[in-house]
C-alpha cells in the first residue's frame, strides 16, 4: 500500500527552473490528500518553494544534504548539512574539463558553489539564459558522452548529468536513492510503500539511481504529462 509520493521537480512537475502551473498544482493537491507527498530535488530547498509557489510539501534539497518543511506557509529548515571542499582544487578540475572537452565559451560564472558543498559544473555558465540552456543538451546526448570523464576526474563524488546543461557533482554519500532512504528511516516506512515519479532515470541521470533501486519507480518523459499519469496511477 502506498502511503509516500516522492516526486522530483524539473522536468516532472514543471519545466526546467520555471514556476508550478495551475493544472498540476490542483492533481498535488488531491493527492495529498490520500498520500504524504515529499520532493527530492538536486536544487536547495528555498528554490523549490519558490517555484513551488509556496505548495505545502516536505523538501529535499541538495541530494539528501538540506530538508525542510512547509508551516504557516513559511518554509522552515529542518537539517542542514555543510561539507567542505577545496574550491581552488575544483575550480581546477572544472577548467581542465572546460579545455579538454571544448567547453571554454561561457556566460558568467564558470563553476558554482553551494553551501551545502555541492558543486555545479554549469557547462554554458551560470547566467546563460533559460533559453540557451534548453536548447543546448535537450536529450542529454551531449553529456552522456563526457559523463564517465567528468565521473573520473571527480570520482570522489557522485557526478549526475543535472538540470538542461549542467554535471550536479554531489559529496558521497548523497544521492536521491540515499536521501530516500533516510527520509522513509525518519517515518518508519518501508520501500514498498514509496512511489517516486522522475524524468532523468538514463545513464548518469539524477533520478537513476532510484530508477535502479527496489523502489516503484513512475518515469515521466514530458513533464505536461504528469497529472494525467498521476491521476491513471494513484487517484
Amino acid at each position: 500500500m502506498i502511503k509516500i509520493v516522492a516526486l522530483d521537480l524539473d522536468g516532472t512537475l514543471t519545466q526546467h527552473k520555471s514556476r508550478l502551473e495551475s493544472e498540476c498544482r490542483n492533481v498535488l493537491s488531491e493527492l495529498s490528500e490520500k498520500y504524504k507527498l515529499v520532493m527530492v530535488c538536486a536544487g536547495g530547498c528555498e528554490r523549490v518553494f519558490k517555484q513551488m509557489n509556496g505548495f505545502k510539501i516536505d523538501i529535499i534539497g541538495f541530494y539528501g544534504m538540506e530538508y525542510s518543511e512547509i508551516k504557516n506557509g513559511k518554509i522552515e529548515i529542518i537539517k542542514k548539512i555543510k561539507i567542505e571542499n577545496d574550491r581552488i582544487k575544483v575550480a581546477e578540475k572544472v577548467e581542465q574539463l572546460r579545455q579538454e572537452l571544448g567547453f571554454t565559451e561561457y556566460y558568467g560564472d564558470s563553476v558554482e558553489f553551494h553551501e551545502s558543498g555541492m558543486i555545479t559544473f554549469p557547462i554554458i555558465g551560470t547566467t546563460a539564459s533559460l533559453d540557451k540552456k534548453l536548447a543546448f543538451d535537450p536529450d542529454r546526448t551531449i553529456r552522456r558522452k563526457y559523463y564517465n570523464r567528468v565521473c573520473k576526474l571527480f570520482e570522489e563524488y557522485n557526478v549526475f548529468i543535472g538540470g538542461s546543461s549542467s554535471f550536479d557533482i554531489a559529496p558521497k554519500p548523497y544521492c536521491k536513492l540515499y536521501a530516500l532512504e533516510q527520509y522513509l528511516n525518519t517515518y518508519g516506512i518501508d520501500k514498498s510503500e514509496i512511489i517516486f515519479f522522475g524524468d532523468d532515470y538514463g545513464v548518469g541521470g539524477n533520478d537513476s539511481d532510484v530508477y535502479n533501486s527496489d523502489i516503484r519507480f513512475i518515469p515521466i518523459d514530458d513533464y505536461r504529462e504528469f497529472s494525467r499519469i498521476a491521476k491513471e496511477e494513484l487517484l
